[in-house]
């Protein structure tokens, strides 16, 4: 495979660092440029830190000496240094919609981990085993933009993760009808630790501000379809959802209830589920999950700290699948949120894009 030259836009924040983690030693990535705010821009990696690596592994050696560029005021010197750059900024939805923009008309590809260009028409959301075929928008997005090589592509929000997955592929079989979903969600999700959040220790909040708008229209995209120059929104199924945030470090839970337009047996669906391989399977790429979908037949799994790694944590797990009095079928489903839900779910649609041949190596 072709090696490519990326940059972490936004590389000291928890997504960020999450990045560093997965495209150390990436068998096709190089980590070429780290940018992040005008404050950090100009230190080293290490100092720009300033005692803030939170993930589990060490800081890699190599990186602690690299200057942090400007995110803003260096577009054209990262644009020109890199093949393409994944996107995970904290800044107004509206800055970040302009700053991916500005980096894909200096003809720099962007995997956004942000949600500020979701519902941006010829922009696709990806979650790469269900929806890949929607990057084939792409031609359309760089006409708009009038770009060579410059495009932005989304990844979806991390709590669909844990439930969207195990409800595609029955829709295609059975025709899903009805969803009501409570996801139950990790306060990295926040970008949080329990030592800079001790407010969620011993703690739930029933209340994650735009996460319900969101658990509740980006299935829709995702289960859209290209029509002209645009990705139009499926009309159903219909959601109904609800998000907590629980005293839970990683991983997102989700509690989902389902009506079918045929309704299927249990053993249909776990066969479903079984089989459900997506183009990331069959393209084998690094970061795909061999079993994407793995049920649990025991009463308490799965658990979140039990499961969240499962597969580097990028594989989804259910269980609980049983009949319920108002809906047809009742389940519960795990995510590892920063990995799946953020930036390996990023990581593993640059793969997609990259083995797909919308993104080639400038060299």
């Amino acid at each position: 495979m072709k090696s490519y030259k990326v940059g972490i836009i936004g590389a000291t924040g928890m997504v960020g660092q999450r990045f560093v983690t997965l495209l150390h030693n990436h068998p096709w990535f190089e980590i070429t440029v780290l940018a992040a705010s005008k404050r950090s821009a100009g230190k080293n990696y290490e100092d720009a830190l300033n005692g803030r690596w939170v993930m589990k592994t060490p800081l890699p050696e190599e990186l602690k000496d690299k200057i942090v560029l400007d995110a803003q005021a260096d577009i054209s010197k990262i644009a020109s240094d890199v093949d393409f750059v994944f996107c995970a900024v904290d800044m107004k939805k509206d800055e970040i919609k302009s700053l991916e923009e500005a980096y894909a008309k200096a003809e720099c590809p962007v995997i956004s981990n942000n949600s500020a260009n979701r519902f941006t028409d010829d922009v696709p959301m990806v979650i790469p085993e269900l929806n890949s075929d929607h990057i084939k928008i792409i031609p359309s997005q760089k006409k708009r933009l009038g770009t060579k090589r410059g495009f932005i592509a989304v990844k979806s929000n991390c709590s669909l993760q844990s439930y969207v997955p195990a409800l595609y592929p029955l829709h295609e079989q059975f025709g899903v009808k009805d969803v009501l979903v409570c996801t139950y969600q990790a306060i990295s999700g926040a970008g949080k630790t329990f030592e800079r959040w001790p407010e969620m220790v011993d703690n739930v909040i029933p209340y994650i501000g735009g996460e319900e708008e969101k658990s509740e229209k980006e299935p829709l995209k995702i289960w859209g379809s290209i029509q002209g120059d645009k990705i139009v929104s499926a009309a159903k199924p219909n959601f109904t959802s609800q998000c907590i945030r629980v005293p839970v470090s990683d991983g997102h839970l989700a509690a989902c209830f389902v009506n079918f337009e045929k309704n299927p047996t249990k053993e249909q669906i776990l066969e479903v589920w079984k089989n459900f391989k997506g183009r990331p399977q069959e393209l084998d790429l690094p970061h795909a999950p061999k079993q994407f979908l793995n049920y649990y037949t025991e009463d308490n799994m799965p658990q979140t700290k039990i499961n969240r790694e499962l597969e580097g944590g990028m594989a989804i797990s259910i269980g609980r699948l049983r009949e319920d009095t108002q809906y047809n079928w009742k389940f519960v489903c795990i995510s590892h949120n920063t990995l799946r839900g953020a930036a390996g779910g990023a990581v593993l649609l640059a793969e997609l894009l990259c083995a797909e041949g919308y993104i080639e190596p400038k060299d």
